[in-house]
Formats: C-alpha cells, sequence, structure tokens
C-alpha cells in the first residue's frame, strides 16, 4: 500500500508540465448533469495514467485534464458533462485559481479500495457501496477474516459499512430479536468469532477496530458513515473491558466500565458516556440527537452547512468539503450527529449545524493516515428504515450529500504537493 502523508500546508514545490492543445474542463458547479459519475470519470482517467487536476474552489471543485483518446465517448456514455477548452482557456483559469481563494492539486494515482462489508444480506444498504457502484469506481469488500489476516495493507483506502464494533449486534435486540435476519446475523458473527479464535463477537469486533486504528496508523485512509464511527471508537476506549449486557456475551457489564474507558485510545471521540441497555437502540451520548429521543425535526428545515477553508493552506479540508451548494439537507440515522461536547480538539470540523451543538462531518490524522466521519445513513433518504428499499442514485445524480462520500474517494489520489505555474 502506497503510503500517502498530508500535512495541513502542502508545499509549492512542482511545476506543471507544458499544456498540451486542448484540455477538458469537467464543470461541478450547476451546469454539471451528473455530478456523481463525474468522479467516476476522474478515477477513470487516473486509472489509464492520465493527471487530473482538481481545481479546488474553481465552479463547485471542477476536474481539468488533457484531452485523449477514448475521454469524451466516456463522458457522453455516462451522461457527464464536459467542456473542450484551449491552452489560453486553461492559462486563464490558473490565473484566476492564483488569485482566489482556489487551489490546484493533482490526481494521479487511483487509489485500491476496500469495503469492509458482511457477506450475509442485511435489511439496510450503505450508502458508500451504492455511490461507489453508481460511479463506476471499482472496489473490493473486505470483512473481518480480511482485516484479521494482514489484508488491509493491500489498501489505501478503506470505508465500513453500517458495522457494531462492540458486540451489541446494532443494537437491534429490542425490536428486532425474534425477526429471521438478526437471528441469522448473531449466528453469523459468533461462528466467525469462534473459528477465528475469540471467545464472543464483542472480543472479535474490538480486534477487528484495534486493526483498523493500525492501519490508518501506518498511512491508510478511513471513511466511516453512521453508526461505525462512534461503536469504533467506543470499541477502542473499551479494550480489556466488559460493557455489554448479558443478550449479548453471557453476561452483565463489569459495574465500573464507563470509569475505566480509555479516550486515549480514540480517533475522534472523548468523555462519552455508554448506554448498555440491550433494549436501547443508541451506543452512547456520542449521537446527538440520540435515537430514542422524539424526533422534532422536519426533514425540509433539516439542513447543516459545510465550513469554507482556505483552498491554500488548508487543502485537505477543502478537498472533502467540495460542492456546488455549501448547505446540506440532514438525514438520519442511528449515529445522526456528533455531539460538539465529545470531539476531541485534534479533530477538524467540516459541516455542521451552525449555532447548536451538531456536528456532521469531521476529519482527523492519526500516525501517516487519516480518518473522515460522516453523520447519518443515506443521503437521499431523510430516515431509511430497515427493510425500506435501496435508493436509486440515477434519480439524485447531483446529490450534495453524496458528493461528500465521493470526496474522499478522490482524496488518496491526490498529489503530496501542490501545483504552481
Amino acid at each position: 500500500m502506497k503510503k500517502h502523508l498530508f500535512s495541513i500546508i502542502i508545499s509549492f514545490a512542482i511545476s506543471i508540465q507544458p499544456l498540451s492543445a486542448q484540455h477538458c474542463l469537467i464543470p461541478m458547479d450547476f451546469v454539471q448533469t451528473d455530478h456523481l459519475k463525474a468522479y467516476g470519470v476522474a478515477f477513470w482517467s487516473i486509472e489509464r495514467g492520465i493527471d487530473v487536476e482538481w481545481l479546488l474552489n474553481y465552479r463547485g471543485g471542477s476536474f481539468l485534464l488533457p484531452v485523449f483518446p477514448g475521454l469524451e465517448t466516456e463522458c457522453r456514455i455516462r451522461g457527464v458533462k464536459y467542456e473542450v477548452i484551449s491552452s489560453g482557456d486553461a492559462t486563464s483559469i490558473y490565473a484566476s485559481i492564483e488569485s482566489e481563494n482556489m487551489e490546484r492539486v493533482l490526481l494521479e494515482k487511483a487509489p485500491k479500495i476496500a469495503i469492509y462489508t458482511p457477506t450475509n444480506k442485511q435489511p439496510w444498504d450503505d450508502a458508500v457501496t451504492m455511490a461507489l457502484t453508481y460511479a463506476e469506481v471499482p472496489y473490493d469488500k473486505i470483512y473481518d477474516e480480511d482485516v484479521l489476516t494482514d489484508k488491509l495493507g493491500d489498501y489505501d483506502w478503506l470505508h465500513l459499512h453500517h458495522e457494531d464494533f462492540t458486540g451489541q449486534f446494532g443494537k437491534f435486540y429490542g425490536a428486532f430479536r425474534n425477526a429471521a435476519w438478526y437471528i441469522e446475523e448473531v449466528r453469523t458473527n459468533e461462528s466467525m468469532a469462534a473459528s477465528l479464535g475469540h471467545p464472543h463477537t464483542a472480543a472479535l469486533k474490538g480486534a477487528v477496530a484495534r486493526t483498523i486504528k493500525q492501519y490508518v496508523n501506518d498511512g491508510g485512509f478511513l471513511f466511516a458513515m453512521c453508526s461505525a464511527t462512534d461503536a469504533l471508537d467506543i470499541a477502542l476506549a473499551a479494550e480489556g473491558l466488559d460493557i455489554i449486557d448479558t443478550p449479548f456475551d453471557g453476561d452483565p457489564p463489569q459495574p465500573d466500565f464507563q470509569q475505566r474507558l480509555d479516550y486515549n485510545k480514540t480517533l475522534a471521540f472523548q468523555d462519552f458516556k455508554l448506554y448498555p441497555d440491550p433494549n436501547l437502540y443508541e451506543f452512547s451520548d456520542i449521537d446527538i440527537p440520540p435515537s430514542f429521543a422524539p424526533r422534532i425535526r422536519d426533514p425540509q428545515t433539516d439542513y447543516f452547512n459545510l465550513f469554507q477553508f482556505s483552498a491554500k493552506y488548508d487543502p485537505v479540508p477543502t478537498m472533502l468539503t467540495q460542492n456546488h451548494v455549501t448547505v446540506i439537507k440532514g438525514f438520519m440515522g442511528q449515529t445522526t450527529m456528533f455531539n460538539r461536547k465529545k470531539i476531541k480538539p485534534s479533530a477538524v470540523v467540516m459541516g455542521e449545524v451552525e449555532g447548536t451543538d451538531e456536528v456532521r462531518y469531521i476529519h482527523g490524522s492519526l500516525g501517516k493516515g487519516t480518518y473522515t466521519f460522516y453523520g447519518g445513513h443515506d443521503p437521499e433518504d431523510y430516515t431509511h428504515a430497515v427493510g425500506d428499499p435501496p435508493t436509486q442514485l440515477e434519480l439524485h445524480k447531483n446529490s450534495p450529500g453524496y458528493r461528500l462520500i465521493l470526496n474522499n474517494v478522490l482524496f488518496p489520489a491526490a498529489k503530496k504537493k501542490k501545483l504552481k505555474t
């Protein structure tokens, strides 16, 4: 796995190669016909050895690349709007970028992507899997056995499917313990734990969580959504502790587990309180609002705001927040948003509900790698309950919420140094 070391201030060290006669601009502002597939075209081009420039804050984070055989045909097939421009036009764009809050980042190597996801069918869908499939970005599926047999080192970027690393089977016990899918979920995980030498699912998932943390520390890029975010950190903080109740491991939690949580072991969160009640569909007070609270939100007025960063001095969060809008419609999940008071100072807040403690989107680093956590389950299905049909992204080609996911997919492809004219 190629290691990428990003710093918040990236040095100006490379000069751009001479301009070719024609360039292809893939605009990412409101004129784009399919924002999601545009990411796929950029990825497809990088796979073919074509350097793609990501123009941060220019027309919604547009892509600029040389015209090469097959590119225009591919754009037309995928329904992606593009513009063929001259060298003079490209020079004018560079001049605007140099003088304004914009930057050029070179995307030069396609990252190898893995999605941590179970092999058994579950009654919910994963937004990242759907986004990558729709955008035609290739990925592999891996799960516990792969993680614990050193397969993570083969990948540059890892996404965590809706997953419970605490061993409480998603905390679906209260509502679904008699459902066939839940019974199968328990059976599958307990069998996997036994086959890998662990006494129960909680021990297995704790080992997986620690291996994922090491993957980040070694230079991996981690992206997680919904309950995989806080469940991962809870499992890390609870190493060596019994925090789960009798239905999950056969005995009650130890009485002093809360006081013994080690927040130094977590990636993003600290000082959180756990909810061990097996009938409560919530892990901790990281989530805000908690899943068990009455829903008073109106999907017509539920929005969060993206932070605006300095493209030249904060290129990493700038990359991760590229969009054609700065206000994104909200969406629920088992973990909907993060309580600002529970987020470590080292994490960068990138999306929030202004004037509240509700944070939607954060980013941070550990060792040589990074993590990005995004609250909520499906950006285009406000509640997306268990058993709901998958979202049809053909109906949401310009989704700002899904764009945040795909920003993360391209992030590892970025060169460590800025371009200068």
